[in-house]
């Protein structure tokens, strides 16, 4: 995208009044602007432009509400599309339904133009990072080729973690995780395994179990990826690449305290890491490799709160019992067979 060029809006609200009111506004300011009275005409209107990536939706509207249209949205767009809720329900009930369906970001209304332009303003800034995206996950790419990982590991993993973040920003808003940085820490993901860019092929692709001596060179990929992220992140400071050196470093970590590189235990382990664990050990559990069978997504449910307390954070587990439709929804839509995974 060109650095100057404004994003398309598609205003979805069945009172023409407040549509009226936001066209008005986002062209005066040098925006696109499509509209829809209703879910499923908004749907239409992103089938057939795919230039809308800014979606402003009411929630309460008749054929389709704007809870379904995000849920909508979420499962069927492959591109990404930033949603703004607009709406007079300001319970907290509501905001996290709506949230917790996929949406970004919400205004109450009567609507503030001001605050209109800032959210914007936020949108586009997320949007932009989708350069940096591929970036990321063109960097990540290159060393699942070279490890024979399955082709759509990264993007589950990346799914995982979106969905286990925001989980945890809504339900634990003390630790003031919004969901912006929710989104970051999703967006860095990719790159937990980068460390093994260092480890011989003839561990890499051993069939079977790793001898001791192989497992000690394995669990040097932790450290190897975390300091060369951690070197970036110093460089130029970009808060994402901390997030990305905290994955890479320190998302073999238990929670007791038995996990590498470092022994790390509890809230000593950065939440990055701790979210990272369990998106790659569920899709560990989940997918065929080498040496196993994919588990069922019950029997990886059953490991997974075994160990709640032991190697898992309980408030991330809870999470992702809460959420395990989506995880089922994501594994089933991004399904394949692979080689090999880490051991977990």
């Amino acid at each position: 995208m060109e650095p100057n060029k404004l994003y398309k809006v598609l205003v979805v609200d069945d009172d023409p009044m407040v549509r009226i009111l936001l066209r008005t506004r986002l062209e005066g300011d040098g925006y696109a602007v499509e509209e829809a009275e209703n879910g499923i005409q908004a749907l239409e209107k992103l089938a057939g432009d795919h230039e809308i990536r800014i979606v402003i939706t009411d929630l309460l509207m008749p054929r389709m509400s704007g809870f379904d249209l995000i849920s909508r949205i979420r499962s069927e767009d492959g591109r990404y599309i930033y949603i703004i809720v607009l709406s007079q329900m300001i319970d907290r009930k509501s905001l996290i339904h709506a949230l917790s369906n996929g949406a970004d970001d919400y205004m109450t209304k009567p609507i503030f133009l001001d605050e209109v332009r800032l959210r914007l303003e936020g949108a586009a800034r997320l949007l932009r990072l989708e350069g940096q995206d591929a970036l990321i996950f063109s960097m990540a790419k290159m060393m699942e080729f070279r490890s024979e990982e399955t082709g759509y590991h990264l993007e589950r993993v990346r799914r995982f973690t979106r969905i286990a973040a925001r989980d945890f920003a809504i339900s634990h808003p003390e630790y003031r995780l919004n969901l912006s940085v929710a989104d970051e820490i999703a967006l860095v993901s990719p790159l937990h395994d980068i460390g093994k860019i260092a480890v011989p092929d003839c561990i890499l692709h051993k069939p079977g179990k790793l001898d001791a001596e192989e497992w000690a060179k394995m669990q040097m990929h932790t450290t190897i990826g975390g300091d060369l992220l951690e070197e970036l992140y110093e460089k130029n400071g970009t808060p994402y690449l901390r997030f990305a050196y905290e994955i890479a470093k320190f998302h073999h970590e238990w929670w007791d305290g038995s996990g590498y590189p470092c022994g790390l235990s509890g809230e000593d382990i950065p939440l990055s890491s701790r979210i990272m664990a369990l998106a790659d050990v569920y899709d560990a559990l989940t997918s065929r490799r080498s040496y196993k069978d994919e588990f069922s997504h019950e029997t990886a449910r059953r490991i997974i709160l075994e160990k709640s307390g032991t190697q898992f954070d309980p408030r991330i587990v809870e999470g992702f019992v809460r959420q395990e439709f989506e995880w089922q929804a994501i594994r089933e839509r991004f399904r394949e067979s692979g080689n090999r995974a880490d051991e977990f």
